[in-house]
């Protein structure tokens, strides 16, 4: 995967913002148990997450499929010729959603 300069940096720095608050959790839970600290060094651990969350979204490359009129035209013209010369309709849509199927991969 290529991913730029600043996308690396900010994965590096949340990660390196997670096991800080792991640490800081464990030491303030030692040093007192203080919950102003803990909930704080939580939540810093919680925006980083969300951060991290939000810049995967909007970075993905996976392109969504464009829908064509003229090949679904195309497709139900054939479908209609293949109708008319006998072969069963029912039969050819299942095909048809099967080869669809098959191309996304599911």
């Amino acid at each position: 995967m290529n991913t730029s300069p600043a996308i690396r940096a900010i994965r590096i720095a949340c990660a390196v913002i997670f096991v800080m608050c792991i640490a800081g959790l464990i030491i303030s839970s030692i040093a007192g148990n203080n919950e102003g600290w803990v909930l704080s060094i939580g939540m810093c651990g919680a925006i980083a997450a969300i951060i991290l969350i939000v810049v995967s979204l909007v970075t993905t490359t996976k392109r969504v499929p464009e829908f064509s009129d003229v090949r679904a035209e195309t497709i139900e013209h054939r479908i209609a010729q293949l109708v008319a010369a006998g072969v069963d309709e029912s039969e050819l849509r299942e095909l048809v959603r099967s080869s669809i199927q098959l191309g996304r991969g599911l």
